[in-house]
């Protein structure tokens, strides 16, 4: 092939200085010729090594420069890490930096993926004018709801898992300036990262072994409501600023589906990708269920346009793509959700059925306990965490009959049902203890006696509180004929989620007569 050589300039620990003097270090790569370039800004708070996934060589043949830079306390980076508090200002000054360079033509892209990705979405709100396309993949909305917490309840597993890493980062940095004792932390912190039953044995949460390697574990616990602190943090990413085209990136079965499904409804005339993907993975499986060769990243085609997005092509790729899970295949939207969803209820029957039929006015409730002393353990779902085999669909019968759980089950389909769209659950109920933790779980039931679960939820309510919504955010699963639907309702989902607070044994009853439904809401594709 006759390719003209691509000449590369390339700058490692490019300095950059802050408002407040802080100086934070990049590696900088750019076309070596007299023409000016659109610069793609990836912030990240990961180290080094994060820049070896980039798609540099790609970004560089479609005629932009690239800027990785370490966020401040990490990397080769001054200054102290603060997660999601100096990134707007410091992403905003450094878009400057890149803009009065000779070689910028003034315009700026940002890019990541989840905390880089809350830093391109963080700067795009900072710098409107100047940042005209961002691809972000599997991000927050908001740093309390969908992230921290989820439904009211601490996401333990996961704020526990990523609090770890910082820990060992912040050792890590601290190290490379000199500080000796870094390293005892440094040792420390690895037993909890290749611990993946660490969080399930954290209780009290304040006094967690996290606790004193990550300071902002204890502000995380001690402030369980979405109070004054956390609407701080929320006003470093005001949605209503962002003026970037933004290409949303997100997977099934990531932590962060929630965020990435409100960053792409609150910021309009952007796009979404949808994939059978974890928090860590963009591959052909998850969990225990093969998706098919078509599944992965690649085959989607997902780096060609996010890469077109960032070069200013708005039209690179679909409005809405989605992979439909069961029936494996990729699918073109217009938008998300989609319009012709019919949202159906599928009621809670008494005698376990799940099922379109309204319930009767007689019917009994149900009964089943909590005991935070044998705690529903979690087996897959939405994660992340040192254990990538306890994250996506997993089998549901591992769980074993575990006393607290019970199932609403739907006779066998009869014909193909698919599910695409947000899902949520409401129950009637109550508890005999001051509050309580409503789990519910999505699961596919396969012939060959496969439980499967698909999306789940918790709420976290009092015990004054008798009807609860839940939400299970979203899916798009194809439930073959053949295959039974089936609901799981628990007061616990641990270590995903911590336990309620009020630690004692209790009852919770769950009601199904007419006066006081219990259903669970699927957007059926007719």
């Amino acid at each position: 092939m006759s390719r003209t050589p691509l000449r590369v300039t390339t700058v490692h620990g490019q300095p950059v200085t802050m408002r407040d003097g802080t100086v934070l270090r990049a590696d900088l790569y750019r076309p070596d010729d007299d023409a000016t370039h659109r610069t793609v800004l990836v912030r990240s708070p990961y180290g080094e090594r994060t820049a070896r996934s980039l798609p540099i060589m790609p970004m560089l043949d479609a005629g932009l420069a690239v800027m990785f830079q370490h966020c401040r306390g990490r990397g080769d980076s001054d200054g102290t890490f603060a997660p999601w508090v100096h990134e707007g200002p410091d992403g905003a000054d450094t878009v400057d930096w890149i803009t009065a360079q000779p070689w910028s033509n003034g315009e700026v892209a940002a890019t990541g993926v989840s905390y880089l990705a809350g830093c391109a979405l963080q700067v795009a709100a900072a710098r409107p004018g100047q940042v005209k396309a961002v691809a972000a993949t599997m991000t927050p909305h908001d740093f309390y709801d969908g992230l921290t917490y989820h439904g009211g309840a601490l996401a333990l597993a996961s704020a526990h898992y990523w609090s770890a890493l910082q820990g060992l980062l912040g050792a890590v940095h601290a190290a490379g300036q000199g500080d000796a004792s870094a390293y005892e932390l440094i040792g420390a912190q690895f037993p909890l990262l290749a611990d993946g039953a660490a969080a399930a044995e954290v209780p009290p949460l304040r006094d967690a072994r996290v606790a004193g390697a990550f300071p902002f574990w204890r502000e995380w616990v001690d402030h369980p409501e979405r109070d004054a602190y956390w609407r701080e943090l929320a006003e470093s990413l005001p949605h209503d600023r962002i003026t970037a085209s933004v290409l949303h990136t997100a997977g099934w079965f990531d932590v962060f589906l929630k965020g990435t499904l409100e960053n792409y409804r609150r910021i309009p005339g952007g796009g979404l990708v949808i994939g059978p993907w974890t928090h860590l993975t963009q591959d052909v499986s998850a969990g225990e269920l093969l998706f098919g060769a078509a599944a992965s990243a690649q085959m989607a085609m997902l780096e060609e346009i996010q890469i077109g997005r960032l070069a200013g092509r708005p039209d690179a790729g679909p409005p809405v793509r989605i992979f439909v899970m069961g029936a494996n295949v990729w699918r073109d939207e217009e938008a998300w959700p989609p319009a012709r969803a019919e949202r159906q209820r599928f009621h809670l029957h008494p005698d376990g059925l799940l099922s379109r039929e309204a319930p009767t006015a007689d019917a009994a409730p149900t009964r089943f306990p909590h005991d935070p002393d044998r705690p529903v353990p979690t087996h897959g779902g939405p994660l992340l965490t040192p254990d990538p085999r306890n994250v996506g669909p997993r089998d549901q019968r591992a769980n074993g009959p575990h006393p607290g759980v019970v199932t609403f089950t739907t006779a066998p389909l009869e014909h193909d049902v698919e599910v695409t769209g947000p899902v949520s659950a409401t129950l009637h109920g109550t508890t005999t203890a001051a509050g309580a933790d409503w789990t519910v779980k999505l699961v596919d039931v396969w012939p060959d006696g496969r439980e499967m679960s698909v999306i789940d939820g918790i709420l976290r309510s009092p015990a004054a509180d008798h009807v609860h919504e839940v939400d299970l955010v979203a899916t798009s699963q194809l439930f073959p004929a053949g295959h039974r639907i089936r609901v799981e309702i628990a007061g616990s989902n641990h270590p995903r989620f911590d336990l309620h607070p009020c630690l004692e044994p209790a009852e919770q009853t769950l009601f199904h007569d007419s006066a006081r439904p219990s259903f669970i809401t699927l957007p059926v594709i007719p």
